[in-house]
């Protein structure tokens, strides 16, 4: 079993009454809560005759499974009723931590819990492994290809899975499952080619009239079930900064993929070493940089702040910006394995302008395929293997 960086800010949620970790389907949700509240009971609602009971007999589903410590629920979002009764218990009860749920579906779980939960519930979320936690437990391979090509989630290092052998099976599951069963997606094989599709666009602004006539299916479709993609955790979209410095920008998001082992199997990478001569690795390289910020932030129970700034006509761009409530810190994100002063180009103008808006900056970085990590007075560079500590570094910084 791999130690989890979400561990220690779960015990700091114990004291919430109902405890919530949301988040993909086998990144370690189970794992992780059984381990820490060892003397808890455990449902799982995945379980038909115990969903059966759950949902026919919700009195009886608690009564049985009552323990003096507590109880974790696993993927409740399939019982939703659960959540009215752990409210009136939790509001008789004073019982610090006693219900730990998990769930691997989003489609409205945050809106139902607290709605129903509200002050009562401390809600977490658990992605696959960060590159801090390769690192950490001595599990990152050697290359940053091999990285992105395994992805991150727990099984391809603790079972030996070949990302050959988990990838189609785990989007095989997803649609058939979870897409089915919760989402009402009628043309499943479509779904899926939009999958593929928003694969070969990592790092692309979202234009959901070119997907829409790519597929032959409506824009509100489309934008239906990209909002489904990210409920479920496989897709994020990157917002642009708000702040226009005065000057024309970019209003749509851009997409990215929470895993890159995932997407790769999607873009019908098959090796570390097809990776790295594939015509999208800077993408990939890119999405792996952006997911990991996502995943640090999240690892201490904090909501990342993450955005990209692009004006219209393209002449400035930044890949990353971290706003971390005091500084905004820009990223230039690069593949290469050797730094070149002209990655640092786009990262001096735009400073040049938030300094005319008066914005407060902190160091500017570019963040690259190599190994050397070093300040430069205000800028920097992190390679790949020592980026899994950043947003802590930065929150440390005066």
């Amino acid at each position: 079993m791999f130690t989890r960086a979400l561990e220690a800010t779960l015990l700091t949620y114990a004291k919430f009454p109902v405890i919530a970790i949301l988040g993909p389907r086998q990144s370690g949700k189970t794992t992780l809560v059984k381990n820490t509240f060892r003397t808890h009971g455990y449902a799982s609602l995945e379980h038909p005759q115990t969903r059966e009971m759950a949902e026919a007999d919700p009195d009886l589903f608690f009564k049985l499974n009552e323990k003096p410590d507590g109880l974790i629920i696993d993927e409740f979002q399939l019982v939703p009723k659960l959540l009215s009764y752990i409210q009136l218990t939790v509001d008789t009860k004073k019982r610090p931590g006693y219900y730990v749920l998990t769930g691997s579906q989003n489609f409205l779980m945050n809106q139902a819990i607290t709605q129903s939960l509200a002050g009562r519930v401390g809600i977490l979320t658990l992605f696959p492994l960060s590159m801090h936690e390769l690192t950490s437990n001595k599990i990152a391979p050697g290359s940053v290809d091999e990285v992105m090509f395994n992805g991150f989630y727990p099984r391809i290092y603790d079972e030996r899975f070949a990302p050959t052998e988990l990838y189609p099976s785990y989007i095989q599951t997803y649609i058939e499952r979870d897409v089915r069963q919760l989402a009402n997606v009628g043309d499943l094989t479509m779904f899926k080619k939009l999958i593929k599709l928003c694969a070969g666009r990592v790092g692309q602004l979202l234009n959901c009239s070119e997907l829409s006539n790519e597929l032959g299916i409506s824009v509100p479709t489309v934008q239906r079930w990209i909002s489904i993609l990210e409920a479920s955790y496989i897709i994020f979209l990157l917002q642009p900064y708000a702040n226009n410095f005065n000057r024309r920008v970019i209003r749509h998001p851009k997409i990215y993929f929470y895993d890159t082992g995932l997407m790769s199997n999607l873009l019908g990478i098959e090796s570390p070493e097809r990776i790295a001569v594939d015509r999208l690795r800077g993408s990939v390289f890119e999405n792996f940089i952006i997911a990991d910020l996502y995943k640090q932030y999240s690892n201490i129970g904090k909501q990342a702040s993450l955005y990209f700034w692009r004006d219209k006509n393209g002449s400035i761009e930044v890949d990353c910006i971290v706003d971390d409530g005091r500084k905004l810190h820009p990223i230039e994100i690069k593949s290469s394995e050797t730094i070149s002063l002209d990655f640092f180009a786009n990262l001096k103008k735009w400073q040049a302008l938030a300094n005319a808006a008066t914005i407060p900056l902190g160091r500017s970085h570019v963040f690259y395929g190599g190994l050397e990590t070093k300040s430069l007075d205000e800028l920097g560079t992190v390679g790949w293997h020592d980026m899994g500590t950043f947003v802590q570094r930065i929150r440390n910084e005066k």
